[in-house]
């Protein structure tokens, strides 16, 4: 389940991304991965962007 939009997937796609934040693992679906690409490569916090 992505951690920000809440899509679903039975299994989680190579195309979703995934981070560690304060100790817990979030996913995110390629949709919001995208939209938010630069916010993650500067290892912003998801509750940022």
């Amino acid at each position: 389940m992505c951690a920000r939009c809440g899509t679903t997937a039975a299994e989680t796609p190579l195309t979703w991304t995934s981070s560690v934040e304060g100790g817990v693992r979030r996913t995110f679906c390629d949709t919001c991965s995208r939209e938010n690409i630069r916010a993650i490569e500067g290892r912003l916090d998801s509750d940022w962007w």
